[in-house]
């Protein structure tokens, strides 16, 4: 089976997640992903170190099954790297601020002067335009900005995510806006900029907070892990645990109350729809906190499974992959690495097509691991490369 980006050329000039993770799931399906970082590795690599080359585990995800060019390419040396690079490119991807991918020569008249079918994949904090556009920021600006970390916590201490959803989905948003762009070419012959920001991720993804409160009027205060949307909806403590609750639409709730024994609570005009009992939350979750107290967290999601009330138990990250579930759906795909104390567990894009494989899975490169090989491929010899290296240019 034809692996769908076979023979589509990225240079990934990304940094941390916005960037790298728009690349690696091109990578995951067959682009050749070249990825462009500085001679001494960029700071991304060394985050949160997991292997004796200091490369960290959020550089083995994002950077997987890519190649490594290390360069210095505002460089005269580096620039013309770069310009034959760029034509035998189809995608370039950079989430740097404007001003900085002008002076790279990195912006899409620069790239398109050399290559009028390349794609530029840009991803920014605050976009081009604007009072904010030359600022810049990671995903917690964007958490802050939508109104979610507001409705997060209590009302006396707010709470950002752990985990990085606005670089995330600004990165699944700029991987959709080279596919329509990659789409358009095959029409018009040309490239395109595709622009993503992490405040427009952001808003979007709490879009329905912004349209209750333009529409209704309600200005929504946090509720701890309750909802302001539904009910029981929250996080009750077991006899050993954590579980957590989702109890959305009137039918759910139904078989909920029967399951704790409370039926007559269907009836009860104060929870006759979700906003209502997300507005009566608090007794709900008190019903729901006496009936799991008694329990083991397996024996409370066992009993919730069978009356099909959506819950969960609240794992650590040293439990969430040996769940039998991550097994049984082939999440995890262990990849080896110079230098870890034992294999990556890689999760590459979980969605799978019906008739077009990922590629196999592969580790992330070593610094500037693949040097040699993509210059050759561009036309450089061995003594040209070997004066790059002793010049510091890669």
């Amino acid at each position: 089976m034809l692996v769908p980006l076979t023979g589509i050329r990225v240079l990934d000039f990304g940094r941390y997640i916005a960037g790298p993770y728009c690349a690696a799931l091109l990578a995951d399906y067959g682009a050749d992903v070249i990825r462009i970082e500085a001679p001494d590795g960029n700071d991304d690599r060394y985050t949160v170190p997991v292997a004796s080359d200091g490369s960290g585990a959020l550089f083995m995800q994002m950077n997987r099954a890519k190649r490594c060019l290390t360069l210095k390419p505002g460089s005269t040396e580096g620039r013309e790297i770069v310009r034959r690079l760029v034509e035998t490119a189809d995608v370039v991807i950079a989430n740097l601020p404007h001003d900085a991918l002008v002076k790279l020569g990195l912006d899409h008249d620069s790239l398109s002067a050399i290559n009028p079918r390349v794609i530029l994949a840009t991803a920014s904090a605050f976009g081009s335009e604007g009072p904010l556009a030359k600022y810049v920021g990671f995903d917690a600006v964007g958490q802050a900005m939508s109104g979610t970390i507001h409705l997060t916590g209590t009302a006396d201490q707010p709470y950002r995510a752990q985990v990085n959803y606005v670089d995330f989905g600004t990165a699944l948003h700029c991987a959709f806006g080279i596919m329509l762009a990659l789409r358009e070419r095959e029409a018009t012959g040309k490239g395109q900029c595709v622009s993503g920001s992490l405040l427009g991720t952001a808003l979007a993804m709490s879009n329905g907070l912004t349209i209750d409160h333009a529409l209704n009027g309600v200005d929504r205060q946090p509720l701890g892990n309750r909802s302001f949307g539904s009910a029981p909806t929250d996080l009750f403590r077991t006899r050993d645990g954590w579980i957590v609750t989702q109890v959305v639409g009137s039918p759910i709730f139904a078989r909920w109350a029967a399951l704790v024994g409370r039926p007559e609570l269907v009836d009860d005009p104060l929870y006759a729809s979700d906003i209502m009992r997300g507005d009566n939350g608090e007794a709900l979750s008190a019903i729901m906190q006496r009936w799991c107290i008694d329990r083991t967290s397996a024996e409370a999601i066992a009993e919730l499974g069978t009356a099909r009330v959506p819950a969960a138990p609240v794992l650590s990250a040293g439990e969430a992959l040996s769940q039998p579930q991550v097994a049984a759906m082939g999440l995890v795909e262990p990849v080896e690495y110079p230098g870890a104390p034992g294999d990556i567990p890689m999760i590459r894009t979980p969605i799978h097509l019906s008739a077009s494989p990922k590629v196999d899975a592969a580790r992330s490169p070593q610094l500037g691991e693949h040097s040699d090989r993509i210059l050759t491929e561009i036309g450089y010899d061995a003594a040209a490369i070997s004066a790059f290296r002793s010049n510091g240019i890669i």
